[in-house]
């Protein structure tokens, strides 16, 4: 993190990859009122763009995205020398058995079902970002 990010009282940059604008506008919200900067991204491709500019702490990714797939994008970004030590939090209406496995096969380090629990999201942030 940047001094100047610590003095505005920024937590941590997290990416919200979502390309439900419902979903991500609730990260963005319940996030940046904990001292987090959010920047969100509607797809895996965008997501892999943006990384390299944005620089994040740790990356929400949802798994069923248009364009490149969560999943896609994950392994992606954990095969990049540039990104793969970024966290990455698995967003996921799936939660079905063996979908948490694949998830953290995929290359993310945790795993988040929807609908969203914000207090059990926070702690999976706050440990990850502790590490």
């Amino acid at each position: 993190m940047r001094a100047n990010e610590a003095k505005r009282g920024v937590v941590a940059r997290i990416l919200v990859v979502e390309d439900n604008a419902l979903n991500s506008n609730m990260l963005r919200r319940s996030l940046e009122r904990r001292g987090y900067e959010i920047e969100i991204a509607i797809n895996g491709q965008d997501a892999l763009d943006r990384v390299d500019v944005k620089k994040p702490d740790l990356i929400l990714m949802d798994m069923s995205l248009p364009v490149l797939d969560g999943w896609e994008a994950t392994r992606r970004l954990k095969t990049s020398t540039q990104s793969q030590s970024i966290p990455i939090i698995a967003l996921t209406a799936h939660a079905m058995v063996g979908d948490r496995e694949k998830a953290l096969v995929a290359g993310c380090d945790e795993y988040e079902t929807k609908p969203i629990k914000i207090d059990s999201l926070l702690g999976k942030i706050n440990a990850l970002l502790e590490q």
